[in-house]
């Protein structure tokens, strides 16, 4: 249970640090929002994925981490048009 837990917060920040390396500008959020965006971003990708019937049998499945990249850097531009109009303190 806590391994998955560290796992899910390991890979998301991967994920959501190369979205935020592949979007063009500066993104204002936290590392904590990136982590979470990371993680979202990673399973939708995954499921999306799953569901054109990929499947890898061994190794490092580089079409799910892409797919979790393009996802997650999608989130976190949802997430910046959302938040660009809020002041923050």
């Amino acid at each position: 249970m806590i391994s998955t837990i560290l796992t899910a917060i390991v890979i998301g920040a991967i994920i959501g640090g190369l979205a935020r390396l592949v979007m063009p500008g500066h993104q204002n959020i936290s590392i904590v929002m990136t982590i979470i965006l990371g993680i979202l971003g990673s399973a939708l990708g995954s499921w999306l994925v799953a569901q054109f019937g990929y499947s890898n049998s061994s190794g490092i499945a580089w079409i799910a981490v892409l797919a979790g990249v393009v996802v997650a850097a999608i989130l976190i531009a949802i997430y910046l048009k959302v938040t660009s109009g809020r002041s923050r303190v």
